[in-house]
């Protein structure tokens, strides 16, 4: 009966210290995050992606009429794979330019 006891014992010992390390690395982790990268618009503060966002599916926008202009929107096949992976590329790219 002792022995199961200690093997008890013992097991929650090693639970509580397998448990702070992991602890200590998530605290850690939070630790490098000084601020969140956001604007304030009007008193509110919004995320900068959403701002990268909006960009990018603007410049989307303007590269379509270029395109349409140029006529070279009827040689593009999956309009609706080409347009939003635009939009993605001009979001991407801003945030990479801007906040890396």
């Amino acid at each position: 009966m002792q022995k199961v006891r200690k093997t008890s014992k013992s097991l929650t010992r090693r639970r509580r210290i397998g448990l702070l390390p992991a602890g200590s690395l998530t605290l850690m982790l939070a630790a490098g995050c000084s601020r969140a990268p956001t604007f304030n618009i009007l008193g509110s503060f919004f995320p900068s992606w959403i701002l990268c966002g909006i960009v990018g599916i603007l410049l989307a926008v303007i590269v379509r009429v270029f395109f349409v202009r140029i006529k070279l929107e009827e040689q593009l096949t999956p309009l609706i794979v080409v347009y939003p992976c635009l939009a993605a590329f001009f979001t991407f790219t801003i945030w990479l330019l801007f906040f890396s």
